[in-house]
């Protein structure tokens, strides 16, 4: 099923400002939140919707890939939106207190609590983003106690039902059309009360580990991009899921190749000879050494274009292009033979010649 346009969602004009898209995103966020709308399918959607078209929008960076390349490009660099509704209150709690006086949803947590997630940051040399590999991290996370079985509780031992909330792990508020829940604040949310802490875990259900993983890095990534790997994150408690890993890529920098989108650039210095005359020239690739023809003439920065030698387009069909910038090297001491042999071109072509001192000489036109 394809995505909507984001600025359809919200009805605003591509150039609207972030005090509009706040603006548009709040009229909707207060028509189909599901506080409003229990039950119905139809209204969550919307909510999901238009929760994603405002973070992207008032994300400089993900507004211009999208203005650019549209969801392909976000998808290009690795952005999927929000998850699930969790996600969308955890990710714009501060914006939700401002429209409505509170931070979270009906589908606040009870008894069990999502595990947070991770963040690793990868570096990756100039081929491994542009050919992809896989590489084995190693990180600390939480996991479930193993004495315990995650329940906090001394082995032997049970936790007792919370009175403040009768094991429900929420407490309930109403505020104009909406009923709001919030943790309780005698359970903290878990809906029971430890008697007898674990003395492994010390009765928080989790215990540190050193995970080793083995990621896999397609192929055409660049620097900046985040790789989502799920449920490897912080183990959850009372039953609730694991967190995710977020993988963050920094790309090193190469001296022979410079890349531009899926392009590959790299310069190459020829002599105004074979500027002028054209010439076969062996430079390297990406895959190595290959012959590229220049032809006769050309100026200062020309591109010698060789199709599909360029970079793997991420999660799309085949490559860029690599293009040789020429250098022209003009001399700058000459043999007697040579400058004889210019100054009878330059005599040929009608030009004047002025000799420079302890250089090379410049055209004089009349």
């Amino acid at each position: 099923m394809s995505k909507r346009d984001y600025y359809e969602i919200l009805t605003i004009t591509r150039s609207a400002s972030k005090t509009e898209i706040k603006a548009a995103y709040r009229k909707s966020a207060m028509q189909h939140h599901p506080d409003r709308n229990p039950g119905n399918a139809e209204a969550e959607t919307k909510f999901k919707e238009a929760s994603e078209a405002y973070e992207v929008l008032t994300d400089d960076r993900k507004r211009q890939i999208y203005d650019q390349f549209g969801h392909a490009g976000l998808q290009g660099q690795g952005y999927q939106g929000p998850q699930d509704m969790h996600d969308i209150f955890q990710s714009f709690g501060s914006i939700f207190e401002d429209f409505f006086g509170f931070s979270g949803g009906g589908q606040g947590r009870s008894r069990g609590r999502q595990g947070a997630d991770l963040r690793y940051d990868m570096q990756l040399t100039f081929k491994e983003a542009v050919f992809g590999v896989s590489k084995e991290i190693e990180y600390q996370r939480h996991v479930s106690c193993t004495p315990c079985k995650g329940s906090g509780a001394a082995p032997g031992s049970k936790r007792t039902t919370c009175k403040g909330c009768g094991g429900a792990g929420q407490v309930r508020r109403s505020q104009g059309f909406f009923s709001v829940a919030s943790p309780c604040p005698e359970c903290e949310g878990e809906g029971s009360c430890l008697v007898n802490p674990c003395k492994t875990c010390k009765g928080n259900g989790v215990t540190l580990e050193t995970k080793k993983l083995s990621v896999k890095i397609p192929a055409g990534v660049d620097g900046g991009v985040k790789l989502r790997v799920s449920e490897e994150g912080e183990a959850g408690t009372g039953g609730a899921g694991r967190g995710d890993l977020y993988v963050f890529l920094h790309v090193e920098e190469n001296q022979r190749f410079a890349r531009e989108e899926w392009d590959i650039v790299i310069r190459e210095p020829i002599s105004f000879a074979q500027a002028a005359l054209g010439c076969e020239l062996t430079v390297e690739s990406l895959e190595g050494e290959i012959t590229v023809s220049v032809p006769a003439g050309v100026a200062y920065g020309h591109r010698v274009l060789v199709a599909g030698a360029g970079i793997p387009r991420l999660r799309g069909v085949g490559r860029g292009d690599l293009y040789v910038e020429l250098d022209i090297q003009v001399p700058k001491k000459l043999t007697k033979e040579q400058r004889d042999l210019l100054e009878q071109f330059a005599e040929l072509s009608g030009e004047k010649l002025k000799k420079q001192s302890g250089g090379f000489f410049q055209k004089i036109f009349e």
